[in-house]
This record gives structure tokens, C-alpha cells and sequence, in this order.
């Protein structure tokens, strides 16, 4: 078409940030002002098999109580919303209430306490895990939440590693039984604004299926193997292993 100056007159980046309903205007993304937040994984290793054991406080904990669980490729966790496409009525795509998948023992929960004031989240979101595996490969999930002063817990975003391309996806690196792995994982992207009295909230696991391929812990190629084995991993939290979400918290006017 013919150049009329027109995009000249518009900001350089339109969001909507979700909770507070609203379209903003940025020249850049994050926008101007918008600082890193971190959050530490804490738990007494229970974060499985207990809602409330699993925190994100602002310092990681002194001692390391892993959080173990096993992830069979046979029963992977079901994706439920999210950025899902083409699968007919099977899956529901968007934000859905988490809280009764959240019962599964291969889902970790970690949350905050209740707000105190509101945040802003519009930007990146990087978690790093320390995790370990009896597996020599396997897959670690995040999803990033929003839960309501009631429980009702929406998903806001998600992402995925594969361990074996922990360090690139140009080389295989396998994981060995007993050691320790830092991940990080694919940064996730969002505009939403955790009001008072609301939780922040991210849930930990190694699949979501089928939002995402599922790893058959082999080793293999995944995609023409049959059998499966079950990983048994677990989620490391301590000084030495300061597994972490860092939020994108943006000025509010």
C-alpha cells in the first residue's frame, strides 16, 4: 500500500493486560520502567500431596527438601486451556479453573501469600529449575498462575524444556541419575494484573499433553516409540539450588 505516514501516529506496542480489563500502550515491551521481581521455590517437600506446602517467598530457603514425583508418559497430565488448536472438543483452549488438576500428585503447586497490594506482571517470566531424574531424559512444564481470593486458580501462560537440550538445541546432553541440573526454561510472555488479596501461583510438572509432545523418558526419538518409562524427578529448592520465577512487574499509573 502507499505510505501515508499513519503508522507514525500509533504506539509501537498495544497489550491488553488481563485482571484489570484494559488495552495499554507501550513504545517498548516490557514497557518503560517495568523491573525483574524474583520469587523462590520453598516447600518442606510436600508440594505434591499438600496444596498449601508449596510457597514462593522472596529468598530461596536454607536447606534443600527436594519436592519428588514420578511422571508416567502413560498417564501425562492433561492439558486443560492454554494455547491449544485443532483438537475438536477434546481440549478447551484459554483460561479454565486449575484447582481440580492440581490434585494430581505429579503436579507441583507453589504459591504466594495473598497480595497485600496489586502487581502488574507485563513482560517476560523465566523460571529456573534445579531438578534431578532418574531418567536419562525427561521434560519439565511450568504454567503461571492466577488464583482468586475463592481457590479459583487460572492459567495465564506455559512452557517447556526437555532436559537432553538443557544447554541448546543444537547438542544432546543427558541427565544422569543423582545429579543436579539447572533449567531454565523457555521465557513465558503476559499482561496481567494479580490484584489484592490474589495469589501468584505456578505449577511444576513434566507434561501437558497435548499441548505439548510427551517425553517417553527413553531417550529416544519420542515420535515412532511405543513404551514408555516412568521418570521419577524431583524439583530442588535451597541456597545451593535457588530454583526461581522472575516476573516482569510494570509501573501502574
Amino acid at each position: 500500500g502507499e505510505e501515508n505516514g499513519l503508522l507514525d501516529t500509533l504506539p509501537r506496542v498495544r497489550y491488553y493486560t488481563m485482571g484489570s480489563n484494559e488495552w495499554q500502550s507501550s513504545g517498548t515491551w516490557p514497557p518503560a520502567g517495568a523491573r525483574p521481581l524474583t520469587y523462590y521455590l520453598s516447600s518442606t517437600g510436600r508440594a505434591g500431596t499438600t496444596m498449601d506446602d508449596g510457597v514462593l517467598t522472596t529468598r530461596p530457603p536454607t536447606r534443600d527438601r527436594p519436592d519428588r514425583y514420578s511422571y508416567d508418559p502413560a498417564d501425562p497430565v492433561p492439558s486443560h486451556g492454554g494455547n491449544v488448536c485443532c483438537t475438536g472438543n477434546a481440549v478447551r483452549g484459554g483460561a479454565l479453573d486449575q484447582q481440580e488438576l492440581e490434585q494430581r500428585p505429579d503436579i507441583l503447586v507453589y504459591s504466594t501469600p495473598p497480595l497485600e497490594e496489586g502487581i502488574e506482571v507485563s513482560g517476560p517470566i523465566t523460571v529456573t529449575l534445579y531438578v534431578s531424574s532418574d531418567a536419562k531424559d525427561t521434560d519439565f512444564t511450568v504454567k503461571l498462575i492466577d488464583v482468586e481470593p475463592d481457590g479459583t486458580a487460572y492459567n495465564l501462560d506455559e512452557t517447556i524444556q526437555r532436559a537432553r537440550y538443557r544447554e541448546g538445541y543444537d547438542r544432546t546432553v543427558w541427565m544422569e541419575e543423582g545429579v543436579v541440573y539447572r533449567v531454565v526454561l523457555g521465557p513465558m510472555n503476559t499482561s496481567n494484573w494479580f490484584a489484592p488479596g490474589h495469589r501468584i501461583r505456578i505449577e511444576v510438572s513434566s507434561s501437558n499433553f497435548p499441548r505439548f509432545d510427551r517425553n517417553l523418558n527413553t531417550g529416544g526419538r519420542n515420535y515412532d516409540e511405543t513404551v514408555g518409562v516412568v521418570a521419577r524427578n524431583a524439583v530442588h529448592h535451597s541456597d545451593a539450588y535457588p530454583s526461581s520465577v522472575e516476573l516482569t512487574v510494570a509501573p501502574r499509573e
